[in-house]
């Protein structure tokens, strides 16, 4: 495993670090503790030295899961939580001083933690961005000790891009193969302000493996089978919001191009091509995916060549539909 700095925080991430959305379950399964925690005892293993969670997965037992496996290693293991989405409705008044505050509170209860290594808004409204009171509550529990660090999770590029206006240390952004839209600006402008760039969604819910076909189906408790018009949530963390079938077919073609049979190890390392990113979070649901994805670190670098034929695949099949979108 190779190892990045993490923005301002001061710590050197694991290239390919965990994102715990999928932690103890695939989706739409029941949680298993002895497989979450067999999950995280892989990431270690592997060297996985950051985990991404939130306050909503697994209805907090991801959290209290981490942090109960945090009680068993005596090395830095960084943990990176969201919150905001508990908020019913979720709007942007919403995100106040007390919930936030509170909100923050449960984490640290939850992991059974002095204070949160870094907490992001997990996705919020647009107009969160422009909330400079909100901001300063932030900087105000830091000031506290409550939290040690502190950044957004955002869907849009313009987002992120108005987050740096304030004290962030980290964005955690999609993207992947087919989102290619945070390299062309966002990722210089984070690098001036050094602010840490954490990758979500690398696979594009799965596109990126290249294992489905038009007739792969999904339980119907799987966001890939319920979100894909965005009905339940903001419709880019499903298939990174690339239509299925289009999908299907643009990964079909960069596994014949790239001459690869393991497209999503490829797609992992394509990620880590922009010395911008400090660690991409690919989820896992077992410890054979764990190791999966750390290969990824170790695999050679894209040549000039590889690096033009995703712009290809990009240019001809998702960027008409998803390029100004996010």
């Amino acid at each position: 495993m190779n190892y990045r700095d993490f923005g301002n925080t001061g710590f050197k991430a694991s290239e390919i670090s965990l994102g715990t959305w999928q932690l103890g379950s695939k989706w739409g399964e029941i949680f298993n503790e002895k497989v979450a925690l067999d999950t995280l005892e892989s990431a270690y293993d592997n060297g996985v030295n950051l985990i991404d969670t939130a306050d909503i997965y697994q209805d907090g037992m991801s959290e209290n899961i981490i942090g109960k496996f945090l009680k068993t290693k005596k090395d830095k293991i960084f943990v990176v939580t969201k919150c905001g989405r508990k908020l019913n409705p979720h709007i942007a008044s919403a995100y106040n001083e007390k919930n936030i505050t509170g909100f923050i509170h449960d984490s640290i209860r939850n992991m059974n933690v002095d204070k949160l290594d870094m907490v992001l808004l997990h996705c919020p409204p647009s107009e969160v961005y422009h909330n400079e009171e909100l901001f300063s509550c932030l900087d105000k529990l830091r000031k506290q000790g409550d939290i040690s660090h502190y950044g957004v999770s955002v869907e849009r590029v313009d987002e992120a891009l108005t987050a740096l206006n304030y004290n962030i240390s980290a964005i955690e952004i999609i993207f992947n193969m087919f989102r290619l839209k945070p390299s062309e600006n966002l990722f210089a402008k984070a690098k001036e302000r050094n602010v840490g760039i954490i990758v979500r969604v690398p696979l594009a819910s799965g596109l990126l493996t290249g294992k489905y076909t038009e007739s792969t189906i999904f339980s119907d408790k799987d966001h890939r089978s319920y979100n894909r018009n965005g009905d339940f949530f903001d419709k880019g963390e499903t298939f990174s919001g690339v239509d299925f079938n289009i999908g299907i077919e643009a990964a079909r073609e960069l596994k014949r191009l790239l001459a690869t049979e393991d497209l999503a190890s490829r797609a992992l390392r394509y990620i880590l091509m922009y010395p911008e990113v400090s660690t991409v979070i690919p989820g896992a649901s077992s410890p054979e995916q764990i190791e999966a994805n750390a290969r990824a670190s170790e695999l050679p670098a894209f040549s000039d060549g590889e690096m033009d034929i995703v712009k290809q695949i990009y240019n001809k099949y998702i960027r008409e539909k998803i390029h100004s979108n996010w």
